[in-house]
């Protein structure tokens, strides 16, 4: 749960970039399995403290839910990762040409500014594909080369000038910073999602392991058999 927010709330600025809303799903499924793994536990320890058996079987089918839920967010996001050089090719320069700048694109253009900023990064490949921006060409941009968030220290109009005492010229632009940024955090949650549905296969059989050696109470045995 604490991955899937943390990834909502720092990195969402960038998800406006993104063509698809994979990397995003994949952090909600984690929260709300997190939330389900917390809601279960209580379940489980109220079942044991007070031996409900009907709340015991309601826990064990929750944590079967709970190992598909996490399954599915992990493969998620390692289907993901295999897609991802592709999707930010065809969808960051187009976002950068097409949309950027336009007034029904404000929160597009933030995210963009925010991630050349972020990265110390200018364009997709490079800064000449602003060249090509419908903002650059566009009277709104008032004479600037490229946006003022290419700019190592941004002030008003200072994309007017490009050079690389002023812009960031970085090899490779945003487009190979970004997918590194999301490649790590990909697998970051897919190795959550996929390592705590393992956990959760592995608990009963602990559980059925301590049983057996006698470590559990001399009622424990009636109570498990259900």
């Amino acid at each position: 749960m604490a991955v899937g927010v943390w990834t909502l709330v720092e990195k969402s600025g960038y998800l406006s970039v993104l063509a698809s809303s994979t990397f995003a799903a994949s952090a909600y499924i984690l929260i709300f399995a997190g939330t389900l793994v917390m809601v279960t536990g209580f379940l489980g320890f109220g079942a044991i403290i007070r031996e409900q058996k009907s709340c015991l079987s309601t826990y064990f089918c929750l944590l079967f839910i709970i190992f598909l839920v996490e399954l599915v967010a992990g493969v998620l996001a390692h289907v993901y990762y295999q897609k991802l050089s592709d999707e930010l090719k065809q969808h960051l320069s187009h976002t950068l040409t097409e949309s950027y700048g336009q007034p029904r694109a404000l929160e597009i253009t933030a995210s963009v500014d925010r991630l050349q900023q972020d990265f110390k990064c200018c364009g997709s490949n490079s800064s000449a594909d602003w060249q090509h921006s419908a903002y650059i060409l566009s009277q709104e941009a008032e004479g600037r080369q490229v946006p003022d968030s290419c700019c190592k220290t941004v002030v008003a109009r200072c994309g007017q000038r490009v050079h690389p005492s002023n812009i960031y010229k970085v090899e490779g632009g945003c487009m190979a910073k970004l997918e590194q940024f999301l490649a790590d955090h990909l697998l970051l949650m897919g190795a959550v999602g996929i390592g705590v549905a393992c956990l959760q296969v592995t608990r009963p059989r602990g559980v059925q392991d301590m049983r057996l050696r006698g470590v559990a109470s001399p009622r424990a045995p009636a109570l498990w058999g259900a």
